[in-house]
């Protein structure tokens, strides 16, 4: 009896000994960062990848002309697309037709222009919590002196889940979330933040039109600083 009673104790120290170094090896393991996603990246985007992606491209030169000996600047803005900016700063999301959003649409595709993986809470236009630090980059970036007194579109998309008349009213109340936080919390120019929403119409991935890509917030540099509140 003896002996087990020994035997017994011997095998109770060593799993003592195996749990503690078991512990010691748990403890020395690096920890997940606190802001990566499931696949272990970072989903938000920086302020300084933000100011990259939305700056205007610089501007070229003036060269001497050969004929004239005067110097040459670049071509003027296109006036239909300065008077359908003037036209749409300081409406409202819900006031703008859907010629004007595919107007809108039509200009901003050849402008500087950065999509963010921004959520919302389940069928809310309530910003969630883990994509707020993008937000706030968004803020900061469009205040930053390479962007501020732009004219920017802020643009909402959906994926294809549900029908189009609702899916166009949450990407319109979705962007108007996002503009109302810039406003409110960066002070920047509500008429310098014109809203639109497409719906599930301009699907980012349309081979997948269920998939998160999808549900979206497009932020467009629009430029025309000339009309841009200061």
């Amino acid at each position: 009896m003896k002996s087990a009673a020994k035997g017994f104790t011997a095998i109770k120290g060593l799993a003592a000994i195996l749990s503690i170094a078991t512990l010691g090896i748990t403890l020395s393991l690096p920890a997940s960062p606190a802001f990566a996603g499931d696949d272990g990246n970072s989903k938000n985007v920086t302020e300084d990848e933000i100011v990259r992606a939305l700056a205007p491209a610089p501007k070229k030169p003036l060269t001497r002309g050969l004929s004239i000996g005067a110097p040459q600047a670049d071509p003027a803005p296109n006036a239909a697309e300065t008077k359908l900016i003037q036209s749409v700063r300081g409406r409202s999301t819900r006031s703008l037709s859907s010629t004007e959003r595919e107007e809108i649409a039509s200009v901003a595709k050849d402008k500087p222009n950065i999509d963010l993986e921004i959520t919302f809470d389940y069928n809310s236009a309530n910003i969630s919590a883990k994509s707020m630090p993008s937000v706030q980059a968004l803020g900061r970036a469009l205040t930053s002196p390479d962007l501020k007194g732009s004219t920017f579109v802020v643009a909402g998309h959906t994926d294809a889940a549900g029908g189009e008349g609702y899916n166009q009213d949450l990407s319109e109340r979705r962007a108007d979330s996002i503009k109302r936080y810039l406003v409110d919390k960066y002070k920047i120019s509500a008429t310098d933040l014109v809203t639109v929403g497409y719906g599930k119409s301009k699907l980012k991935d349309p081979g997948q039109p269920m998939a998160e890509v999808n549900r979206r917030v497009q932020v467009v540099n629009m430029e025309n600083k000339t009309t841009a509140s200061k």
